[in-house]
């Protein structure tokens, strides 16, 4: 049986099969499915990992899975991985800004503050200000590309300070950013020579997300990331393909609220399709709450959800703990 209701009548059950303390044993295809990791698939979903910040998935294919083994708890966004084996993802250039600001550069003594990114072309302009003796505004516009391990490479193809274009100074003086800036206590950020480096998996706030960038490049207002290397996954076999949006889990265990599907098979579609589904894990439930779902004749579930910014929150449509 692919889906399993914790009824309000059985607190005390579930407390003592969680806690270990049931003499019965489980059985065997449970225990065989409990840490095995989910396949994931996504498309067109906007996934919010902070209110201000989010992932533009176009794409995704990989696994989710707990940090400590058992169920994925969709309650504790903290305790998931989500691997990325293939796909594309955007940041905005409001995104990325928010994103160097609220986590990247926010710590005390940081060389860096007040940054913010626009796109201009194919290049990402920085703006901002810099603490060197002085409190400096400065420019760089750079090129955006993948490293061979994985990074995010922004090379400055211009570099200005305080309005006054110093690229061929810095190099005739034989000083570079890495001199000029140390980024030892930055989150996710490093730099070499004249490069910065952003690395994916330590940039982002929770879920833990990590994969391999193979290639970087500036779509529109969106600098997408492509993910890969691993070889190509195993199709998965989608229940309601028609839909343009969705997100769907297939295997091991999920855990959401009252809710524990074993052996999964899930698939989460936007009531509002004319624009991408907008998630937000810290509310989901009043995502949720907002729609309505239908058991698949396999006993899979087809659960249809509002976008966050078109649900009206209530007193009974709390946020998820995280």
């Amino acid at each position: 049986m692919r889906l399993v209701a914790i009824a309000w009548f059985l607190p005390s059950i579930i407390t003592a099969a969680w806690a270990g303390t049931a003499t019965a044993q489980a059985p065997p295809h449970r225990r065989a499915t409990s840490d095995a990791p989910t396949q994931v698939e996504m498309r067109n979903v906007d996934f919010y990992v902070d209110p201000e910040i989010v992932l533009h998935i176009h794409r995704l294919r990989g696994t989710i899975r707990s940090k400590t083994g058992g169920p994925v708890m969709f309650d504790d966004k903290r305790s998931l991985v989500i691997h990325l084996a293939t796909g594309e993802v955007g940041l905005t250039a409001s995104d990325i800004t928010t994103l160097l600001n609220k986590y990247v550069f926010a710590y005390k003594g940081a060389p860096l503050s007040k940054l913010r990114v626009t796109i201009a072309g194919s290049q990402i302009v920085l703006t901002g200000t810099l603490h060197k003796v002085a409190t400096l505004p400065f420019t760089i516009r750079a090129e955006v590309s993948a490293t061979p391990d994985g990074h995010i490479r922004m090379h400055p193809v211009q570099t200005k300070i305080i309005g006054i274009g110093v690229t061929r100074l810095m190099h005739g003086l034989g000083m570079s950013l890495q001199k000029l800036i140390d980024l030892s206590k930055a989150r996710g950020a490093s730099a070499k020579g004249n490069d910065i480096y952003l690395a994916p998996d330590s940039i982002l706030p929770p879920p833990t997300i990590e994969g391999h960038v193979t290639a970087v490049r500036i779509v529109g207002n969106e600098m997408v990331q492509t993910f890969g290397g691993e070889g190509t996954p195993a199709q998965l076999s989608i229940p309601d393909p028609s839909q343009r949006n969705f997100m769907f889990y297939r295997g091991g265990t999920l855990r959401f609220g009252k809710l524990l599907m074993l052996d999964a098979e899930m698939q989460i579609v936007d009531l509002d399709p004319v624009d991408p589904f907008k998630f937000n894990l810290d509310q989901y439930n009043a995502q949720l709450i907002a729609g309505y779902s239908r058991t698949l004749p396999d006993l899979g579930l087809e659960v249809y959800m509002r976008d966050i910014d078109k649900v009206k929150q209530s007193p009974s449509a709390r946020p998820s703990l995280h």
